[in-house]
């Protein structure tokens, strides 16, 4: 790659009237702006294309795509909107293609320059971006692991998102995870870069659902996923700490367990569910050894050898 980056964002909007107006102010004001932001209004009915036009005329970089109108809100909707946009793009000469979504606030204005450095920084990196902040706070790195970028805004070396094969459109969500498996299965590192956030206008999980009713299509999605059952239950006891307290965390439960019952298909393969289990078991562990090893010692508690080299 070269020393800068060229870069271009897709952004698929779906009824974003309330929230894309920040969205659009805060990427104008970045310290590196894109070739090319290109949104795909995907059927909105709220005005948010009247919104995007007045920035369409005022910056010649940003461009506006209208898909049909379809009734039904579902991922694969959005992937398809995203694909749009990247046909949009394919033939342009760039090194970096950005997935952001329409109610992500930025801010940084050199946000988007501090990762591109880090792409630049290490060759290895396929993907990078870092934690959101929404009403419920933001990740605890002790339970996240470091190595998963958020989908409200995914920064991806060309050629990684490329090799990947871009997104898969599955209607229950999930695309954001999918990619960072598909990265990494193939030896790309990726990486959330916890210096910066970027706020996510709204909580997640919750443009078509309830706060409760997206806590149970999460753990439903972390069965599709491949979620190891030791992970799930310390995630559940971690997610009861946060809000909505307690029920947050059983009704992610008891999606997990329903779907385990249930034996929903997954979306990824037999090597990605192992990849990821793995992974996550080798968190658990490092969470463990730290504890382990920030507990006070005493003479008892500390084995005679070492008592004895003091």
């Amino acid at each position: 790659m070269i020393s800068t980056p060229n870069y271009v964002v897709v952004t698929p909007a779906r009824n974003e009237a309330q929230f894309i107006e920040l969205t659009l102010r805060s990427v104008a004001a970045q310290t590196i702006l894109p070739l090319k932001w290109v949104i795909v209004d995907d059927g909105s009915n709220d005005g948010t294309d009247a919104i995007v036009k007045r920035y369409v005329a005022q910056y010649p970089w940003v461009e506006l795509i209208t898909m049909p109108t379809r009734q039904e809100r579902h991922f694969a909707g959005k992937v398809m909107a995203f694909n749009a946009g990247h046909k949009h793009v394919s033939e342009m000469s760039y090194d970096v293609i950005v997935s952001l979504d329409a109610d992500i606030s930025l801010p940084d204005k050199d946000y988007f320059e501090f990762l591109l450095k880090k792409l630049v920084e290490n060759p290895a990196l396929g993907l990078v971006g870092t934690p959101f902040v929404d009403n419920s706070g933001t990740y605890d790195y002790r339970f996240a692991s470091i190595e998963h970028v958020s989908g409200a805004c995914q920064v991806f070396r060309r050629e990684c998102f490329e090799q990947i094969g871009g997104y898969v459109p599955v209607k229950g969500g999930g695309i954001d995870h999918m990619a960072v498996l598909a990265a990494r299965v193939r030896g790309w590192q990726t990486r959330t870069f916890t210096e910066k956030t970027c706020l996510h206008l709204r909580e997640m999980g919750t443009a078509q659902h309830g706060v409760w009713k997206a806590r149970i299509l999460q753990g439903t999605k972390d069965y599709a996923f491949g979620y190891h059952p030791l992970w799930q239950l310390f995630r559940t006891a971690y997610q009861m700490t946060k809000r909505p307290y307690v029920v947050g965390g059983a009704l992610l439960a008891s999606g997990y367990l329903w779907a385990t019952i249930c034996r929903k298909p997954r979306p990824i393969s037999a090597e990605m569910v192992a990849f990821q289990r793995n992974e996550q078991m080798r968190r658990l562990k490092r969470l463990f050894a730290r504890k382990e090893a920030s507990k006070p010692h005493t003479a008892s508690s500390v084995p005679k050898t070492d008592l004895l080299c003091r």
